[in-house]
Parts: C-alpha cells; sequence; structure tokens
C-alpha cells in the first residue's frame, strides 16, 4: 500500500473519542527489542544492518494486525514523507535520518508502527486517542508475543531485555500519554507540576519527545525508568499521576473562569480573529493559538462539531504535511507561512464567532482577580 493512500486520512488515536479526551489527546506505549548475538544498529556493519532488516521486516509484515499494512525501506522515501511520519508521531526523528539497513511498517489505522533498526533492531509502538494505556499496552504486548516465536529476542534473565541506550533495559517500554494543558500554562502552574512529575520519577517533554519545545500546550509525559518495575506496575503508576494532572487541568479552567474570564475571553477572541483572518503565519503562532481555539471549543464557545477539524489543523499545519498537500517537494518559509494562513482560514470559514454568553463575565471596571 501506498503511503499518500494511508495519510490522505487522520489516524484513528486523533479522530477518536477516548477517556478524558478534552484533555489527554494519545496515550503510547513503545516496546525496544533487539536480536540476540546481533549488533546494535550503531555498532553494525552496513551488511549486518540489511540481514537483520530482512528477518525482522518480514515477520512483522506477517503479524495478523498488519494485513495490508505499509511497509518500505527507509532509503525508498523522500525526506518529506519521512518527516511527514514524524509529524503523525509514527517514528522517531532518529530515525527519519536512517537510510539503507532500516525500515518502517504500519497499519492501516495508524495505530501499530514499527521502526526497524533505529536505536534498536526494533522499536513498536501502540498509539490510541484518550486516556487508554492499558488499552495500548495490550494491543503491543499482543504484537511483540507474536513475534517472540519467529525473533530470538537478546534477554538476560535478571536485567531483562537488552538494549542500546542503559536507561532503556528491563522491560523496553516507554508508555507516554500527550496531554493539551492550556489551563496550567495560563495559571503559570506548568513550572510546579513538571517539577513534581520529575520527582517522582517520570518525564515531561514536548510536542515531539525529548529535546523538543512544548508548542500549542501539547505535552508528553512518560515513564523514565524501565528496570526493576514490571510493565503493568509501570502502567499503573504513570496512569495515576495523569489522572491527577487532569485534575489539575480541570480546577486551572474552573479558577481561570471564576477569576479571570475577560482575560480567558479576550484570549479565545484574538485567536480566533487572528486564525480566521491572518494570511501569514508560522508553525508556532499556528499551533499556539489552536490550542487556544480547542480551549474555546472545551468550554462551549464553538459548538462541539467544530472540534475534529480544529484538531486536524494541530497535524496539517506542519511543515512537511503543508507541503506534501501542495504536492511540492521544496517550499520556503514565507510560503509554508501563507500557505498555512489559507488552509486555517478556510477549516474556520463555517465556526461561528465564540458565544461569550456562556461564560459569565464581571461588571466592567470591577477587578478580575479576587485575591
Amino acid at each position: 500500500m501506498k503511503l499518500s493512500r494511508i495519510i490522505a486520512n487522520s489516524g484513528a488515536w486523533l479522530s477518536g473519542d477516548g477517556p478524558h479526551r478534552h484533555i489527554v489527546v494519545s496515550s503510547r506505549v513503545r516496546l525496544a527489542r533487539n536480536l540476540k548475538s546481533k549488533p546494535f544498529p550503531g555498532w553494525a556493519k552496513k551488511a549486518e544492518r540489511i540481514e537483520v532488516l530482512k528477518s525482522v521486516k518480514e515477520a512483522v509484515e506477517n503479524l495478523p494486525e498488519m494485513e495490508d499494512a505499509f511497509s518500505e525501506n527507509l532509503e525508498a522515501l523522500s525526506p518529506l514523507e519521512k518527516q511527514v511520519l514524524v509529524e503523525r508521531h509514527l517514528i522517531s526523528r532518529e530515525h527519519a535520518a536512517k537510510g539503507v539497513g532500516s525500515a518502517v511498517v504500519m497499519n492501516v489505522p495508524q495505530t501499530l508502527s514499527f521502526m526497524i533498526n533505529e536505536e534498536d533492531h526494533l522499536r513498536m509502538q501502540a498509539i490510541c486517542c484518550g486516556l487508554q494505556l492499558g488499552k495500548v499496552f495490550s494491543m503491543i504486548n499482543q504484537a511483540d508475543s507474536e513475534l517472540e516465536p519467529m525473533l530470538d529476542f537478546a534477554f538476560h534473565a535478571r536485567l531483562g531485555y537488552l538494549t542500546a541506550c542503559p536507561t532503556n533495559v528491563g522491560t523496553g517500554m516507554r508508555a507516554s500519554a500527550m496531554l493539551h494543558l492550556p489551563g496550567l500554562v495560563m495559571s503559570e502552574q506548568m513550572n510546579k507540576i513538571i517539577n513534581s512529575v520529575n520527582k517522582i520519577g517520570l518525564a515531561v517533554r514536548g510536542l515531539h519527545g525529548e529535546g523538543t519545545e512544548a508548542m500549542g500546550n501539547l505535552f508528553q509525559v512518560s515513564n523514565q525508568t524501565t528496570l526493576g518495575e514490571t510493565e503493568e506496575e509501570i502502567i499503573e503508576r504513570l496512569d495515576k499521576v495523569i489522572q491527577t494532572v487532569i485534575e489539575h487541568e480541570r480546577n486551572a479552567r474552573t479558577l481561570l473562569l471564576q477569576r479571570k474570564p475577560v482575560t480567558l475571553l479576550d484570549q479565545i477572541g484574538r485567536a480566533y480573529g487572528v486564525l480566521s483572518h491572518a494570511h501569514s503565519i508560522s508553525s508556532k503562532e499556528a499551533l499556539n493559538l489552536l490550542s487556544v481555539i480547542k480551549l474555546g471549543v472545551d468550554l462551549d464557545l464553538f459548538p462541539d462539531a467544530h472540534r475534529f477539524p480544529v484538531d486536524e489543523l494541530f497535524i496539517e499545519t506542519q511543515p512537511a504535511h503543508l507541503q506534501k498537500g501542495a504536492q511540492m517537494q521544496k517550499m520556503t518559509a514565507e510560503e509554508r507561512d501563507t500557505l498555512r494562513a489559507a488552509l486555517i482560514r478556510a477549516k474556520l470559514k463555517d465556526v461561528p464567532e465564540p458565544d461569550i454568553a456562556k461564560i459569565a463575565t464581571k461588571p466592567s471596571g470591577s477587578p478580575e482577580n479576587d485575591e
């Protein structure tokens, strides 16, 4: 199956309706595995990587879940196509830089994807919408169990699964959730939350993982340790922490409505005005303003029917998606900014102005903050 046919539609993880969907965009579990007695990809020679690729790719393609899947060696994909997969969180930025000896396999709904010869011989992930860590773990655990009879994974009786990076030794599992947290950011509580989460052994990262910025008020919360805990214990601990963060975000939104309704309405109104009329807008500004519109949908200031079109724009306005949609390999930053603005204007054309009557504002001249 061609890549263009798969990416023509948004992935099921974006278009679904999972638990806590208004705050938790997606849940993801990734497993790292390596073949026994084979050098890790970073140390392997070209012929060794190709040998591993052949055996791993064949095994993955034979999984029942991967019927009609997209499967391709990375050297056959253009840099633009690889970047599209990065923007969809289907491969990593590191994997996109690979060529001969590496590959990607993913199912049509884009809920299962497999990176072959990234940092490890195999990195497989399951992703779905909302807070469903248990579900995505079951999905990827099943694929892992089906692969074990076909592939001889490197495993140590005391240490667990062996990986290229020591921080992944043990379960080889990274579980994470993508959270939309505008309330905590606007109320300046986000740093406090990040510090609290870090202290209990979890990590908070930006939109595309480690080393990236949290644009659009989107944050990834994930486990940092993979050794000394079972997969189920990691999932349970992470789920409890995310439930707590969800509660803090809800409280932050409630306080903003109670104490700073005018400021909140102003931000939503400005975001709507700029996005509806701008003729040039950067990726960062677009994501940050779309985040405010998304918050407006959550607060019923916009009809819920417009939720999915707004969510789609978080992906469609990314640089590679813009170029792919325009069927152009090369675009200047200025051309992308112009095209991005036109796309957003078209999508928001049918979205009515925010219904400010849904938020009770204080009389003119009264202080917003009671503290």
